[in-house]
């Protein structure tokens, strides 16, 4: 009789017969992770990286406002030096006066004179 462990199972990503459970899908943890890894390459990669930079935009407004504290002004290259990348926002908020805030999820700034910035948090 053949052995079932073997009958037209494939590791999906270097095509060798597989041995083991009925639902494995690759022979071994390398191949298991070769094949997550490029379907990380793709599109995703894009979303992954525009993520990433809005958590670290929102980790750098976070990190200048003290707990007790829900505004702060500061100079614009204090955040760039940060590593802050103004170009990446999630939301702006126009208030009735036309005053723009731009946020990173529930922190933001207001664009003030002299590259001034005031840093807030949303309540």
């Amino acid at each position: 009789m053949p052995n079932t462990d073997t009958l037209g199972k494939l590791c999906l990503s270097c095509q060798k017969p597989i041995k083991g459970r009925a639902d494995k899908k690759f022979c071994d943890d390398f191949c298991r992770n070769q094949h997550n890894n490029s379907l990380k390459n793709g599109p995703e990669k894009l979303i992954r990286n525009v993520n990433a930079i809005l958590r670290k935009n929102r980790k750098i407004l976070q990190e200048q406002l003290k707990q007790t504290e829900t505004t702060i002004a500061i100079h614009r290259d204090k955040l760039r030096l940060a590593g802050f990348q103004f170009k990446y926002m999630t939301n702006q908020y126009q208030t009735k006066k036309g005053l723009t805030y731009f946020f990173c999820y529930d922190y933001g700034y207001l664009q003030l004179e002299n590259d001034w910035l005031l840093v807030v948090r949303k309540k």
